[in-house]
């Protein structure tokens, strides 16, 4: 995948295809702004029979069950659920760690790719997005929307920011379970270089409040695999340290400690019941895309 250039090179037209045949619906109850085809914890008189509950003084005897009176002599209403449509907010971490990239493309690259895709999906299915560029801290936004001609602003944004600063994702997680209180779905993208156990916190708030989670951590390929040889000068992103070391001297003891924090990640994931999509750089987007979107037709 080339590097994004220009807004309109982040929809990418083979993951789009794939995706709209799969669609993107929730997979939990979901509290929407308007009509739409997700399933709502709200109960009104819609299509797909919910419940019985007895009649009380002015309610509509159009609900009334007739074979139920029949049969009883007692006077029930049937309720439905309520379809509704559902926000996605994409929270998309762009901090100086993302920048990193081994190959053509960086992890900030793929990440601001994937963001615009499912945006774009979501819109065009007639559901709403919101969008949060953050390090420590939400630094662009586009508010909640449901207007397909959003995603220009949405693709500008995405394009035009460069990531900077420390990451601190908790905090941001946290700030958005208090700041949003329906329920929908968040879908986190980030390499999780962070404190994973204060991650771990602030994906639970979420879920506390009723929020689906998801989450695409997205690594690049060198940190997957550590193939580097010789003597080699490591450079932090988020903070000045250098290290010079020979990778030979340290590749088992590096790879034991970055599978043992993804594990945590993804056993963390597992135990708030969200879903953990493990992201290697070096995979065609459309892959990803579509693999993800039909593993979740399934599990729904």
């Amino acid at each position: 995948m080339a590097r994004p250039t220009d807004p309109a090179s982040l929809l990418q037209p083979d993951a789009l295809a794939r995706a709209e045949n799969l669609g993107f619906a929730a997979r939990m109850l979901v509290e929407g702004y308007m009509a739409g085809e997700h399933r709502s914890p709200y109960h009104g008189f819609a299509i797909e029979f919910a419940q019985h509950r007895e009649y009380t003084a002015g309610d509509d005897t159009r609900h009334l069950d007739w074979k139920v009176l029949g049969r009883t002599d007692r006077y029930y209403i049937k309720q439905y659920e309520q379809e509704t449509n559902f926000v996605a907010h994409l929270l998309v971490d762009g901090s100086a760690s993302m920048l990193y990239g081994s190959e053509k493309i960086t992890k900030f690259d793929y990440a601001r790719v994937m963001a615009a895709c499912l945006a774009y999906l979501v819109l065009h299915q007639r559901d709403a997005v919101s969008l949060d560029l953050f390090d420590s801290a939400p630094r662009a936004q586009v508010a909640r929307t449901n207007n397909l001609a959003s995603i220009h602003q949405i693709l500008r944004m995405l394009c035009d920011f460069k990531p900077d600063g420390a990451s601190d994702i908790a905090a941001v997680l946290h700030s958005h379970a208090v700041r949003v209180r329906r329920r929908g779905i968040v879908v986190l993208i980030s390499d999780f270089i962070d404190n994973e156990q204060a991650i771990l916190d602030g994906i639970r708030h979420l879920r506390f409040g009723g929020s689906e989670v998801i989450v695409f951590q997205v690594l690049d390929p060198a940190e997957i695999h550590f193939p580097f040889r010789g003597v080699v000068e490591f450079e932090g992103l988020e903070n000045a340290e250098r290290i010079t070391t020979r990778p030979a001297e340290i590749r088992k003891s590096y790879l034991e400690e970055f599978n043992a924090f993804r594990r945590r990640i993804v056993e963390g994931c597992e135990r708030n019941h969200c879903h953990h999509v493990v992201v290697d750089t070096s995979q065609p987007w459309e892959e990803v895309l579509s693999g993800y979107l039909a593993f979740r037709q399934r599990v729904s």
